[in-house]
């Protein structure tokens, strides 16, 4: 088997996600349909919606009232209702329009989640303009989520001239919240000079805090950290178990990197069963380097039966996902298969290749 590479770091992105805020629905829609009276976030005043055991349908009667009667807290209920279809069918117009209503009024969580929606073009038209408008009121009300949202939308340019620094300044107002997320991001642009000048000590400081309330993303990077000797002390054991950790939680980068260090025996006793293990589970989720590194054993037999097909398989996912030299790499792996196969093997892994994804495709939908 050829040398590995370097631990590599699973990169925090900024990109938003295909919802921007995330709305906290779950538990407020069962406390009011369920009668309890949901008050919404922390210190905003509950609603005087009793707490009464009625249907979803009275609930949502009952809230409707006092939403047309202009009760703010009861205008986000609906707004949340719509959101998800709890008790009535989905309706992201009506959804949106409560939420207005609310955010209208001053509610910090109806202006997240409006500015959700504006981003998403969900029951309104998508306007990152207005979305940014929306999130800058909440974040302005202290509201974690949105200050973290705020931050990724000035570090992307959405809605917003990019400008890293105002992306550092507001990650660091959620991550003195608390938020798990902005305290990564904020890590990851101390990493990489972002906004603020680039500072190992201050990146591991900020993902540890992360990595702490278990977030993935910062367990993989705080394990990259220490791997690499880069604002903490080198310490194989320390990534070993920030990598499982993360890879616990399907973190594919972590997996690939348990997979690295399993094959190299750093932190742990060289094992290439669990290398091919740990690969296995980040190539399933399409991580290019994990295909590649597993094709490679599948070559060689390095922890498993050597078996061309499922070789060239895996050799043709990677270069079908990777780019620039990683693509040319995995082409040479390609073509040393080649030469040792049958043309029938090379034809059979191309079919798994393109059933594996196929059914990934429809996985992501």
């Amino acid at each position: 088997m050829s040398p590995a590479p370097k631990t590599v770091a699973g990169v925090s992105s900024h990109a938003l996600s295909q919802r921007l805020l995330v709305v906290f629905v779950t538990a407020s829609v069962l406390a009011v349909l369920g009668g309890t009276g949901y008050s919404g976030p922390p210190q905003e005043k509950p609603s005087s919606v009793q707490s009464t055991r009625t249907t979803p349908q009275d609930t949502v009667q009952a809230l409707r009232r006092l939403a047309e009667q202009g009760d703010a807290r009861a205008q986000f209920k609906l707004g949340v209702i719509y959101d998800v279809g709890a008790g009535v069918p989905q309706n992201q117009g009506q959804a949106a329009m409560w939420y207005r209503m609310a955010a209208e009024q001053g509610v910090a969580a109806a202006q997240r989640n409006l500015a959700s929606m504006y981003a998403n073009g969900q029951g309104v038209p998508r306007d990152y303009r207005q979305a940014a408008s929306w999130c800058r009121k909440a974040a302005d009300q202290g509201d974690a989520v949105a200050q973290n949202a705020m931050a990724d939308m000035y570090a992307n340019g959405q809605g917003v001239p990019q400008d890293y620094a105002q992306a550092a300044a507001w990650y660091l107002k959620a991550a003195m919240h608390g938020d798990a997320g902005a305290q990564n991001n904020l890590g990851f642009m101390y990493a990489n000079g972002q906004g603020v000048p680039q500072d190992y000590r201050q990146a591991a400081s900020w993902y540890r805090k992360a990595a702490d309330q278990g977030l993935a993303e910062a367990q993989q990077n705080i394990a990259v950290r220490y791997a690499n000797g880069q604002g903490v002390p080198q310490d194989y054991g320390q990534a070993m178990s920030w990598y499982r950790k993360a890879a616990d939680q399907g973190n594919a980068r972590a997996q690939y990197n348990l997979g690295i260090m399993n094959a190299t025996g750093q932190g742990t006793a060289q094992n290439y069963g669990q290398a091919v293990s740990w690969f296995r589970k980040a190539a399933e989720q399409g991580d290019a380097e994990a295909q590649y590194r597993l094709g490679f054993m599948y070559l060689n037999g390095d922890g498993i039966s050597q078996d061309y097909i499922e070789a060239y398989k895996w050799a043709n996912l990677a270069a079908a996902r990777a780019s620039g030299e990683d693509q040319k790499k995995c082409a040479e792996l390609r073509d040393t298969i080649v030469k040792r196969a049958t043309p029938a093997q090379t034809a059979d892994g191309a079919r798994r290749a393109q059933k594996w994804m196929t059914a990934f495709k429809k996985r992501q939908r």
